[in-house]
Protein backbone atom coordinates (compact mmCIF):
# COMPACT_ATOMS: atom_id res chain seq x y z
CA UNK A 1 0.00 0.00 0.00
CA UNK A 2 1.33 3.56 -0.82
CA UNK A 3 1.99 5.69 1.77
CA UNK A 4 1.02 9.20 1.18
CA UNK A 5 4.03 11.42 2.55
CA UNK A 6 3.90 15.80 3.25
CA UNK A 7 5.52 17.81 -0.04
CA UNK A 8 9.04 17.57 0.50
CA UNK A 9 9.55 21.52 0.14
CA UNK A 10 7.33 21.71 3.13
CA UNK A 11 9.50 18.83 5.00
CA UNK A 12 12.76 20.68 3.57
CA UNK A 13 11.38 24.60 5.13
CA UNK A 14 10.76 22.38 8.41
CA UNK A 15 13.73 21.25 9.42
CA UNK A 16 15.52 24.16 8.22
CA UNK A 17 13.41 26.35 10.43
CA UNK A 18 13.52 23.67 13.13
CA UNK A 19 17.10 23.40 13.00
CA UNK A 20 18.16 27.34 13.25
CA UNK A 21 14.75 28.09 15.42
CA UNK A 22 14.08 30.99 12.78
CA UNK A 23 11.86 31.13 9.88
CA UNK A 24 14.32 34.52 8.85
CA UNK A 25 17.35 32.43 9.20
CA UNK A 26 15.64 29.53 7.38
CA UNK A 27 14.63 31.69 4.54
CA UNK A 28 18.05 32.91 4.10
CA UNK A 29 19.64 29.25 3.70
CA UNK A 30 16.81 28.38 1.52
CA UNK A 31 16.81 31.60 -0.78
CA UNK A 32 13.47 31.99 -0.24
CA UNK A 33 11.69 35.06 2.00
CA UNK A 34 10.12 34.20 5.65
CA UNK A 35 6.60 34.11 4.49
CA UNK A 36 7.33 31.38 1.90
CA UNK A 37 8.94 29.40 4.61
CA UNK A 38 5.99 30.50 7.22
CA UNK A 39 3.80 29.46 4.00
CA UNK A 40 5.27 25.59 3.75
CA UNK A 41 5.30 25.19 7.53
CA UNK A 42 1.56 25.91 7.74
CA UNK A 43 1.03 23.42 4.96
CA UNK A 44 2.59 20.41 6.60
CA UNK A 45 0.78 21.13 9.96
CA UNK A 46 -2.67 21.38 8.06
CA UNK A 47 -1.70 18.27 6.37
CA UNK A 48 -0.50 16.50 10.02
CA UNK A 49 -2.96 18.21 11.51
CA UNK A 50 -0.79 19.06 14.54
CA UNK A 51 1.57 22.21 15.22
CA UNK A 52 4.70 21.73 15.03
CA UNK A 53 5.73 25.37 16.47
CA UNK A 54 4.92 27.45 19.22
CA UNK A 55 4.98 30.87 18.43
CA UNK A 56 6.04 33.69 19.87
CA UNK A 57 6.69 37.46 19.19
CA UNK A 58 10.08 36.92 18.54
CA UNK A 59 10.98 33.43 18.67
CA UNK A 60 9.64 30.12 17.47
CA UNK A 61 10.10 26.67 19.76
CA UNK A 62 9.30 23.06 18.31
CA UNK A 63 5.96 21.76 20.08
CA UNK A 64 6.25 17.78 20.91
CA UNK A 65 5.13 16.79 17.50
CA UNK A 66 7.79 19.09 16.09
CA UNK A 67 10.16 17.51 18.11
CA UNK A 68 9.21 13.94 17.06
CA UNK A 69 9.12 14.86 13.80
CA UNK A 70 12.48 16.52 13.36
CA UNK A 71 15.34 13.51 13.94
CA UNK A 72 13.97 11.16 11.36
CA UNK A 73 13.14 14.37 9.07
CA UNK A 74 16.69 14.95 9.06
CA UNK A 75 17.89 11.40 8.58
CA UNK A 76 16.18 11.09 5.96
CA UNK A 77 17.82 14.27 4.38
CA UNK A 78 21.44 12.92 4.76
CA UNK A 79 20.03 9.31 3.55
CA UNK A 80 19.26 11.06 0.20
CA UNK A 81 22.00 13.95 0.32
CA UNK A 82 24.62 10.64 0.82
CA UNK A 83 22.36 9.09 -2.27
CA UNK A 84 22.68 11.79 -4.33
CA UNK A 85 26.65 11.91 -3.72
CA UNK A 86 27.10 8.06 -4.38
CA UNK A 87 24.88 8.59 -7.41
CA UNK A 88 27.63 11.89 -9.04
CA UNK A 89 30.31 9.47 -7.89
CA UNK A 90 29.66 6.80 -10.08
CA UNK A 91 31.19 6.13 -13.32
CA UNK A 92 28.78 7.59 -15.03
CA UNK A 93 29.53 10.96 -13.67
CA UNK A 94 33.06 12.08 -14.29
CA UNK A 95 31.95 15.88 -15.69
CA UNK A 96 32.92 18.74 -13.60
CA UNK A 97 31.22 21.73 -14.53
CA UNK A 98 32.97 25.01 -13.15
CA UNK A 99 31.31 28.31 -13.45
CA UNK A 100 33.75 31.33 -14.05
CA UNK A 101 34.37 34.72 -15.39
CA UNK A 102 35.12 34.60 -18.97
CA UNK A 103 38.62 36.60 -18.09
CA UNK A 104 39.41 34.25 -15.14
CA UNK A 105 38.80 31.01 -17.71
CA UNK A 106 40.63 33.16 -20.81
CA UNK A 107 43.88 34.62 -18.73
CA UNK A 108 44.26 32.34 -15.51
CA UNK A 109 42.20 28.82 -15.32
CA UNK A 110 42.47 27.62 -19.18
CA UNK A 111 46.86 28.51 -18.97
CA UNK A 112 46.47 25.93 -16.02
CA UNK A 113 43.84 23.41 -16.94
CA UNK A 114 46.41 20.50 -18.92
CA UNK A 115 47.95 20.51 -14.77
CA UNK A 116 45.01 19.76 -13.21
CA UNK A 117 43.76 17.06 -16.24
CA UNK A 118 47.71 15.61 -15.49
CA UNK A 119 46.96 14.99 -11.66
CA UNK A 120 43.74 14.02 -12.72
CA UNK A 121 42.96 12.50 -16.15
CA UNK A 122 39.84 10.54 -14.94
CA UNK A 123 37.74 13.92 -14.43
CA UNK A 124 36.49 15.91 -17.83
CA UNK A 125 36.43 19.39 -17.25
CA UNK A 126 33.58 21.64 -18.81
CA UNK A 127 34.15 25.32 -18.36
CA UNK A 128 31.20 27.34 -18.40
CA UNK A 129 32.20 30.74 -18.92
CA UNK A 130 29.90 33.55 -18.01
CA UNK A 131 29.26 37.25 -16.43
CA UNK A 132 26.36 35.45 -14.99
CA UNK A 133 25.63 33.96 -11.35
CA UNK A 134 25.42 30.49 -11.39
CA UNK A 135 22.85 28.94 -9.08
CA UNK A 136 24.22 25.97 -8.13
CA UNK A 137 21.42 24.28 -6.66
CA UNK A 138 19.33 24.45 -10.27
CA UNK A 139 22.05 25.10 -13.08
CA UNK A 140 23.85 22.22 -14.18
CA UNK A 141 27.36 23.14 -12.59
CA UNK A 142 28.69 21.59 -9.70
CA UNK A 143 31.53 24.39 -8.29
CA UNK A 144 31.71 28.05 -9.73
CA UNK A 145 34.68 30.38 -9.18
CA UNK A 146 33.28 33.97 -7.96
CA UNK A 147 34.66 37.55 -7.68
CA UNK A 148 33.15 39.50 -5.36
CA UNK A 149 33.38 39.74 -1.77
CA UNK A 150 32.84 36.72 -0.66
CA UNK A 151 29.19 36.40 0.76
CA UNK A 152 27.38 33.84 -0.35
CA UNK A 153 24.48 32.41 2.10
CA UNK A 154 23.79 29.04 2.39
CA UNK A 155 27.31 27.99 0.32
CA UNK A 156 30.36 26.61 0.93
CA UNK A 157 32.96 29.37 0.49
CA UNK A 158 36.80 29.59 0.69
CA UNK A 159 39.11 32.34 -0.42
CA UNK A 160 41.58 31.51 -3.37
CA UNK A 161 42.66 34.38 -4.94
CA UNK A 162 43.76 37.92 -3.98
CA UNK A 163 43.89 40.56 -6.92
CA UNK A 164 45.42 43.90 -7.18
CA UNK A 165 45.25 46.46 -9.75
CA UNK A 166 47.78 48.28 -11.87
CA UNK A 167 47.60 50.85 -14.59
CA UNK A 168 48.78 49.12 -18.22
CA UNK A 169 49.84 50.23 -21.55
CA UNK A 170 51.15 50.18 -24.64
CA UNK A 171 54.71 50.60 -24.69
CA UNK A 172 54.10 53.12 -27.27
CA UNK A 173 52.89 55.35 -24.81
CA UNK A 174 55.76 55.77 -22.84
CA UNK A 175 56.89 56.99 -25.72
CA UNK A 176 54.40 59.17 -27.68
CA UNK A 177 52.98 62.80 -28.37
CA UNK A 178 52.58 62.88 -24.74
CA UNK A 179 55.03 60.51 -22.45
CA UNK A 180 53.19 58.33 -19.95
CA UNK A 181 56.19 59.18 -17.41
CA UNK A 182 54.89 60.23 -13.96
CA UNK A 183 51.38 59.47 -12.48
CA UNK A 184 50.34 63.33 -13.37
CA UNK A 185 50.65 62.42 -16.83
CA UNK A 186 47.18 60.16 -16.77
CA UNK A 187 45.73 63.51 -16.71
CA UNK A 188 46.56 64.03 -20.63
CA UNK A 189 45.86 59.72 -21.23
CA UNK A 190 42.32 58.11 -21.83
CA UNK A 191 41.37 56.23 -19.19
CA UNK A 192 39.99 52.84 -20.06
CA UNK A 193 37.14 51.50 -17.62
CA UNK A 194 34.50 48.98 -17.09
CA UNK A 195 30.85 49.18 -17.22
CA UNK A 196 31.04 50.04 -13.69
CA UNK A 197 33.59 52.64 -13.73
CA UNK A 198 34.47 52.34 -10.24
CA UNK A 199 37.57 51.07 -9.96
CA UNK A 200 39.55 54.00 -11.40
CA UNK A 201 38.51 56.59 -9.25
CA UNK A 202 39.51 53.99 -6.03
CA UNK A 203 42.61 53.33 -7.55
CA UNK A 204 43.70 57.74 -7.99
CA UNK A 205 42.33 57.51 -4.47
CA UNK A 206 44.59 55.10 -2.97
CA UNK A 207 47.68 56.35 -5.10
CA UNK A 208 47.12 60.23 -3.93
CA UNK A 209 46.65 61.41 -7.73
CA UNK A 210 44.84 64.93 -8.40
CA UNK A 211 43.35 66.72 -11.06
CA UNK A 212 42.76 63.42 -13.13
CA UNK A 213 38.89 62.94 -14.41
CA UNK A 214 38.47 59.64 -13.18
CA UNK A 215 35.00 58.83 -14.97
CA UNK A 216 35.97 60.14 -18.80
CA UNK A 217 36.86 57.90 -21.22
CA UNK A 218 35.20 54.55 -22.77
CA UNK A 219 33.69 51.40 -20.87
CA UNK A 220 33.33 48.12 -22.10
CA UNK A 221 31.28 45.34 -20.52
CA UNK A 222 33.67 42.63 -20.58
CA UNK A 223 37.53 43.11 -18.87
CA UNK A 224 39.30 41.53 -21.49
CA UNK A 225 37.87 44.49 -24.38
CA UNK A 226 39.24 47.72 -21.92
CA UNK A 227 42.83 45.40 -21.98
CA UNK A 228 42.40 44.45 -25.90
CA UNK A 229 41.90 48.27 -26.16
CA UNK A 230 45.35 49.40 -23.95
CA UNK A 231 47.30 46.79 -26.22
CA UNK A 232 45.95 48.91 -29.14
CA UNK A 233 47.41 52.09 -27.76
CA UNK A 234 43.65 53.74 -27.32
CA UNK A 235 44.47 54.10 -23.63
CA UNK A 236 45.36 53.13 -20.09
CA UNK A 237 43.24 49.76 -18.10
CA UNK A 238 43.89 49.01 -14.68
CA UNK A 239 45.12 45.39 -15.25
CA UNK A 240 43.96 42.76 -12.74
CA UNK A 241 47.66 41.47 -11.54
CA UNK A 242 46.53 37.78 -11.54
CA UNK A 243 45.49 37.68 -15.06
CA UNK A 244 48.00 39.74 -17.05
CA UNK A 245 50.98 38.12 -16.81
CA UNK A 246 51.75 36.65 -20.26
CA UNK A 247 50.52 40.81 -21.66
CA UNK A 248 53.74 41.88 -19.59
CA UNK A 249 55.46 38.84 -20.28
CA UNK A 250 55.17 39.66 -24.52
CA UNK A 251 55.30 43.07 -23.88
CA UNK A 252 52.13 43.47 -25.25
CA UNK A 253 51.79 45.63 -22.42
CA UNK A 254 53.70 47.25 -19.95
CA UNK A 255 53.19 49.40 -16.12
CA UNK A 256 54.15 52.12 -16.42
CA UNK A 257 54.35 52.75 -12.71
CA UNK A 258 55.23 50.17 -9.98
CA UNK A 259 51.79 50.69 -7.73
CA UNK A 260 49.37 48.88 -7.11
CA UNK A 261 46.24 48.71 -5.28
CA UNK A 262 43.96 45.71 -3.46
CA UNK A 263 41.02 45.27 -5.13
CA UNK A 264 37.97 45.60 -3.99
CA UNK A 265 36.79 42.21 -4.98
CA UNK A 266 38.73 38.82 -4.49
CA UNK A 267 38.25 35.45 -6.69
CA UNK A 268 36.13 32.47 -4.45
CA UNK A 269 35.72 29.12 -4.56
CA UNK A 270 31.66 28.34 -4.20
CA UNK A 271 30.05 24.78 -4.00
CA UNK A 272 26.91 23.33 -2.16
CA UNK A 273 28.22 22.55 0.85
CA UNK A 274 26.76 19.01 0.90
CA UNK A 275 28.89 18.35 -1.74
CA UNK A 276 31.90 19.76 -0.11
CA UNK A 277 33.35 16.10 -0.31
CA UNK A 278 32.07 14.74 -3.20
CA UNK A 279 35.27 13.02 -5.32
CA UNK A 280 35.49 15.00 -8.52
CA UNK A 281 34.77 18.52 -6.40
CA UNK A 282 37.07 17.34 -3.37
CA UNK A 283 40.18 16.84 -5.99
CA UNK A 284 39.01 20.08 -8.10
CA UNK A 285 39.24 21.78 -4.37
CA UNK A 286 42.94 20.67 -3.67
CA UNK A 287 44.11 21.15 -6.35
CA UNK A 288 43.08 25.13 -6.80
CA UNK A 289 44.26 25.49 -3.66
CA UNK A 290 47.58 24.57 -4.29
CA UNK A 291 47.61 26.68 -7.42
CA UNK A 292 46.32 29.51 -6.12
CA UNK A 293 48.67 29.46 -2.84
CA UNK A 294 51.62 31.88 -4.23
CA UNK A 295 48.33 34.60 -5.31
CA UNK A 296 46.98 34.75 -1.91
CA UNK A 297 48.83 37.17 -0.20
CA UNK A 298 47.75 41.13 -0.74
Amino acid sequence: MRRLLPPLGALHAFEAAARLLSFKEAAAELHVTPGAVSQQIKLLEDRLGVALFQRRARAIQLTEAGRLLLTPTQRAFRLLADAVVRLRESDGSKVLTVSMLPSFAAHWFVPRLGAFRARHPQIDVRISATSLLADLERDDVDVAIRFGLGRYPGLHVEHVLTEALTPVCSPALLKGPVPLKKLEDLARHTLLHDDERQEWPMWLKAAGVKGVDAKGGPSFSLWDLALQAAVAGQGVALGRTTLIAQYLKTRQLVRPFKISSPAAFAYYFVCLPERVEEAKIRAFRSWLLEATAQFRSP
